[in-house]
């Protein structure tokens, strides 16, 4: 049986192994290696060696698609989880009975679930055409028209340097709180229901009982969503490059890097370019991941 178990094993990891090797490992070593090149897409590919690299790190654009990533990775996972906690909260446990009743959501919970997560149902590009209407700067605009109405001046809020990129953040965690507030249900509903009515019985607060017991129990669940929008945020393609002005703009100021290696590949005609800026978005993600797992790693809470 033992002799037997090792051909097996094999047998049946060789078709998913050679399936992920040839569609995820293959196109990355392929990346890495057209980055070292000149290929226009075109011509015969000429090794160059790190000369993708240097122009890259002396381009301006570069570094502002970085700051914009750096100002996305910080306030998409922080926003998003928030207000994904609270929702979480009221939904499971908020609603609790100050009378010894049992903790329960608040009512209509379950209508608020599906609420929440309807913009899982939708596509990016759709979220982003629906969002060229929220933001018109006119009358037919769903914000400005109102402002309009009120007599007050409308917003360029995908014209305005300034504006652009909080306009983009927004959309991003409109789009992604749904998402997490499904997930801290289920990490709260795992939680189990005697540690909660214990604190109920000491005359636990609300606030008590979300920071000093909610929260630490679902501190493996939030290290994931955190991952998860970390890696997000280094992203946000379709958002960008249908939302804004000139795909990143005003003026590269919401550009990011997948936008900014679209345009280099598919409208620059620098594939290999478009590679180096690829393999770099690889690194600051994969650095990223290990980082936070790395720093916020703690011994689970043993019940």
């Amino acid at each position: 049986m033992r002799h037997g178990r090792v051909p097996f094993i094999i047998g049946f990891l060789i078709a998913p192994v050679t399936i992920y090797v040839v569609f995820v490992i293959w196109p990355y070593v392929q990346t890495f290696y057209l980055s070292m090149t000149n290929w226009t897409g075109y011509q015969t590919k000429d090794w160059i060696g790190f000369d993708n690299y240097r122009r890259m790190f002396r381009e301006d654009v570069f570094w502002e698609a970085i700051k914009h990533h750096a100002i996305i990775l910080v306030a998409l996972p922080l926003v998003t989880i928030i207000i994904a906690l609270f929702f979480a909260y009221l939904l499971n446990i908020g609603g609790r009975s100050r009378q010894g009743t049992g903790l329960k959501g608040v009512w209509g919970s379950n209508v608020y679930r599906i609420v929440f997560f309807f913009p899982q149902l939708l596509a990016l590009p759709i979220i982003g055409v629906l969002f060229t209407t929220v933001y018109r700067p006119n009358s037919s605009g769903l914000i400005d028209g109102v402002l309009i109405k009120l007599g007050a001046q409308p917003i360029g809020w995908l014209t305005e340097k300034n504006l652009a990129l909080w306009s983009v953040i927004a959309v991003l965690v409109w789009q992604a709180v749904g998402f997490y507030v499904v997930l801290f249900s289920a990490g709260m509903a795992s939680i189990p229901k005697d540690i909660l009515e214990a604190a109920e019985i000491d005359g636990a607060t609300q606030g008590t009982l979300f920071f000093r017991v909610t929260l630490p129990l679902l501190w493996d669940t939030l290290q994931v969503a955190w991952v998860y929008l970390g890696i997000a945020a280094f992203d946000a393609f379709a958002i960008v490059d249908v939302l804004t002005v000139e795909q990143g703009g005003p003026d590269h100021s919401t550009t990011v890097l997948a936008e900014e290696i679209y345009r280099n590949a598919f409208q620059n005609g620098k594939p290999a370019y478009a590679s180096a800026m690829g393999v770099a978005l690889f690194f600051l993600t994969i650095t990223f991941a290990a980082l936070t797992l790395r720093v916020t790693r703690r011994e689970t809470v043993e019940l």
